[in-house]
């Protein structure tokens, strides 16, 4: 009597291979920035997040097994306007004082084709949790990844704009927050 192996046999025999373990990225912070527009009273401004660090495992070949934990110090927001850098850390916009730090995590990744990508994951603001899916394109050349994304946030939905600033007459509800990253592969 001859055996005859199925393939469902052998995978049931066989240890299953554990996925590759996604490369780890170290941002190049000189060559990166987190920056965030909008409008006061119909002028329009920008501004940039000073402090911030992202945590990224990724690759396009392992998607189920990437993810990233960024982390922003609302403290650290910059204008280049002395009143409104002292107003977005305050308790009326980011309360930085009691949420110092606003955080997206992300550990599920969709591949959109031509190096555009989205991550799906959670946003957390001024102590509101909310799910959040940003687009984003995505060159890696060699040892080194330049990372791409702009997305419109509510910033009513976070709860940022307390008493008269949550009407929009003056700041529009749309926040752009626009991430631009040079990152490098770590050995």
């Amino acid at each position: 009597m001859r055996a005859v192996l199925t393939i469902a046999a052998v995978a049931a025999i066989l240890p299953s291979a554990a996925p590759a373990a996604p490369a780890t990225w170290a941002v190049d912070k000189a060559a990166s920035s987190v920056r965030f527009s909008s409008s006061f009273s119909g002028t329009p401004f920008t501004g940039a997040f000073r402090r911030w660090d992202a945590k990224i495992a990724f690759d396009p070949k392992t998607l189920a097994a990437s993810s990233v934990v960024a982390t922003i110090d609302t403290a650290s927001a910059a204008s280049g306007d002395g009143d409104r850098d002292q107003a977005i850390p305050s308790e009326a916009f980011l309360a930085a004082s009691r949420f110092p730090i606003a955080t997206f995590a992300a550990r599920s990744f969709k591949d959109l084709g031509g190096g555009r990508y989205q991550a799906i994951g959670q946003l957390t603001l001024r102590g509101v949790s909310k799910p959040l899916t940003l687009p984003f394109t995505l060159a890696i050349t060699g040892p080194e990844a330049k990372m791409k994304a702009s997305i419109a946030l509510n910033r009513l939905a976070f709860g940022v704009g307390q008493k008269e600033w949550k009407a929009v007459s003056a700041i529009p509800a749309a926040v752009t927050v626009s991430i631009d990253l040079t990152a490098r592969r770590a050995p």
